[in-house]
């Protein structure tokens, strides 16, 4: 045993001394690449490497350089840094990675963002975040797997054992294709596992539980569950958690729905309560309009996010051309923890998206799910969970079936399975009849046009 591991660790890390090679694919996300490749500068393990930059957008590309050239420069200029400009150099700036991070996002907020929250308006089809499931989360995915395909062909060609490190949403679909029809070792990463219980604690009066505090989580991607959670002295939290959880739901503030999961379903969930207010048929409904402002659901606030984000970038940028310089300390992203316990052969927790293979025995074999994963130098090694709860199960399998079937029509190419994943999405069922969402579907897929391939 002992050989073997000795061999599987040689094979992860072979290359002698050869410079250690990040690619970031989508890095015209700025503030994303900022704390991501930040956080990999400030590593003494991974701050001698070269970073290759790519994206498809020259200026966003440029801004981002010149943000990370900023960063290098404190911390003593020991990372090389290069741009790859467009997809007639997308394999080389892939070529010889170890590591390959992706935050694309295809279409970009004008014009597919706005698609996807607009044509639904016309049939009723309120959406809060729209990045995960819903319609919203169907037609992201469709429009970025394409991508992702070819990402994963020029991997298999040029750096065939390095790891994909996947934080775009929809987290569990893009990751769950990636994993089951290409060669690429892929996770996928969300930050919403690492401050799940800190948000609650704080939020709840129960600060002087975070420290020491022992948990689990498991589930999917933005569904992920609060299981259990403990104090330092073995203590359990979540009776005195459900008590004041329910007496703060009697006033109004920005995590009810998740706070009448606590009630209703008996735990606390991963991603916020804007995001699980459209993943599920329980509040955002026209027949019920006062639900909204009893939950304090946000309608439409992705939309407003993207508006305020370039809005704040723009200052900003503005700023950094004018010789300001951008102070960064290491973040909670997994992603330079990740690679550094890869590299060092140093063990590391993650909450990880990872295709369900025999770690929560209630969820499909095909599903993504999000379960502890210890990461050393043999890799992502995820751990077995065992059974959900049949309700937290339920509720995952909810938003399961949208995602396998979205992937199944992304494989595919047959336009009824977009229809049967929005028949089958909850929130989109119980508001449109089976007409309307075929009719709503076909629109979207002619007001994105080109950013989608045909469907027959």
């Amino acid at each position: 045993m002992a050989s073997f591991r000795k061999k599987c660790y040689d094979e992860c890390n072979k290359g002698g001394d050869t410079m250690l090679k990040i690619t970031f694919m989508g890095a015209g996300s700025t503030v994303f690449a900022k704390n991501v490749l930040g956080d990999t500068m400030c590593s003494e393990a991974l701050r001698e490497c070269e970073i290759a930059l790519y994206d498809i957008d020259a200026k966003r590309l440029e801004e981002s350089a010149l943000v990370l050239e900023s960063i290098n420069r404190q911390q003593g200029g020991k990372t090389s840094i290069r741009s790859y400009l467009g997809v007639p150099n997308r394999k080389e700036a892939l070529r010889g990675a170890r590591f390959v991070i992706n935050a694309i996002q295809v279409g970009g907020y004008d014009p597919c963002t706005i698609i996807d929250f607009e044509v639904p308006k016309k049939y009723g089809l309120r959406q809060t975040i729209a990045d995960t499931l819903g319609i919203g989360g169907i037609m992201r995915t469709l429009r970025t797997i394409p991508v992702l395909d070819d990402f994963a062909r020029d991997m298999e060609e040029v750096c065939p054992d390095a790891w994909f490190l996947n934080y775009t949403n929809p987290m569990a679909m893009l990751s769950g294709y990636m994993q089951r029809y290409t060669g690429v070792k892929t996770v996928g990463l969300c930050h919403s596992v690492q401050v799940c219980s800190d948000h609650l604690l704080k939020a709840l009066g129960m600060e002087d539980k975070i420290e020491g505090r022992r948990e689990l989580i498991a589930g999917i991607n933005h569904m992920g569950w609060l299981l259990e959670i403990y104090d330092r002295d073995g203590n359990d939290l979540y009776p005195e958690i459900r008590r004041r959880a329910k007496e703060k739901n009697l006033e109004k503030h920005n995590d009810m729905v998740r706070y009448d999961y606590i009630d209703k379903l008996g735990y606390y969930c991963t991603e916020s309560s804007e995001h699980n207010a459209e993943y599920n048929m329980f509040y955002i409904k026209n027949k019920y309009p006062e639900l909204i402002d009893r939950f304090n659901i946000p309608l439409d606030e992705y939309p407003r996010r993207c508006v305020d984000q370039i809005e704040r970038w723009e200052k900003q940028r503005e700023e950094l051309m004018n010789g300001g310089n951008v102070e960064h300390t290491r973040s909670r992203e997994y992603a330079s923890r990740i690679m550094e316990a890869v590299v060092t052969d140093q063990p590391y927790q993650i909450g990880g998206n990872v295709l369900n293979q025999g770690l929560i025995d209630n969820l499909p074999a095909d599903a993504c799910v999000e379960v502890p994963c210890l990461v050393n130098g043999m890799g992502v090694n995820p751990c077995h969970v065992g059974r959900l709860p049949v309700q937290l199960a339920a509720m995952n399998m909810l938003n399961i079936n949208v995602q396998l079937l979205t992937i199944e029509a992304a494989v595919t190419r047959k336009r009824e399975h977009i229809y049967q994943a929005a028949m089958l999405d909850p929130h989109t069922a119980s508001e449109l009849s089976i007409d309307d969402i075929r009719r709503m579907v076909d629109d979207l897929i002619e007001a994105h046009g080109d950013w989608l391939p045909k469907y027959r």
